[in-house]
């Protein structure tokens, strides 16, 4: 286990690893999750073997520390990821991440320009207010106090299931709210101008039972390869983890 400073304060988020060839993959989990849960299973698979792999844990969440006085923003985690691929002696890399994870990736993308090669986002956020379901926005419903001091956490992990309440119970509450409101929130400019405007290789993947990417014609008007995935929903690399990998590996 490695571990970068983040904060004045010297807060460490903390990343697993796999030797490997360069460019290296860093793979960023989404909101309430963990890497190496995430995305394991797929650096392993013989299609991406051999090459270095980094699984970052986010401020908040997993190994990494949970500072109270954080803000959680998309920018704060994108800064910590930085933070990271600078500790790692990574340039160049590929960016390999899911949900939330995607939205920081753009924006690490667009502020360090110098650290990213390739994005492969799974169902990023790209835009801001999204509609209240039992996710981000649905955390980012209740205020603080109500979500971390009046049941509000544990009423969420009720709704969530099992799947995402496993890794969800392994964030710091407070995190897990201040992330998302970040995530509802946005970004100036937006996560998806933002991605319109790069100039890197982007692979967006849609799990078809997700619907249709809204505004899709755009992105790919700007060069975002936008894939929809069939037989997966938000959770692309467990719904279907064969065209999860040929995305990685550009052959889709």
């Amino acid at each position: 286990m490695r571990e970068a400073r983040f904060d004045a304060r010297g807060s460490r988020v903390r990343w697993t690893e796999a030797d490997g060839a360069e460019a290296a993959r860093v793979y960023v989990h989404g909101l309430g999750a963990a890497s190496t849960v995430y995305h394991a299973h797929v650096a392993a698979r013989p299609e991406l073997a051999g090459r270095r792999s980094l699984f970052v844990d986010l401020p908040g969440h997993g190994i990494s520390d949970r500072p109270a006085d954080f803000g959680y923003t998309l920018e704060d985690h994108a800064d910590a990821l930085a933070a990271v691929l600078v500790e790692a002696r990574v340039t160049g890399a590929e960016i390999i991440a899911h949900s939330m994870g995607g939205s920081v990736a753009i924006v690490l993308a667009h502020r360090y320009p110098e650290l990213v090669s390739r994005l492969v986002l799974t169902e990023a956020n790209l835009d801001p207010h999204p509609p209240i379901t039992a996710g981000s926005s649905g955390i980012a419903s209740y205020k603080e106090h109500d979500f971390v001091e009046n049941g509000g956490y544990a009423r969420v992990l009720q709704k969530v299931g099992p799947v995402w309440a496993a890794t969800m119970r392994l964030a710091d509450p407070r995190a897990l709210h201040r992330s998302a409101v970040g995530l509802v929130m946005g970004t100036r400019p937006t996560m998806r101008h933002m991605l319109e405007e790069l100039t890197v290789e982007r692979v967006y993947l849609q799990g078809a039972q997700s619907g249709v990417l809204v505004e899709h014609a755009a992105l790919e008007a700007s060069g975002v390869r936008v894939v929809s995935v069939p037989g997966a929903g938000h959770n692309v690399m467990f719904d279907n983890a064969d065209a999860f990998v040929a995305a990685i590996a550009g052959c889709v």
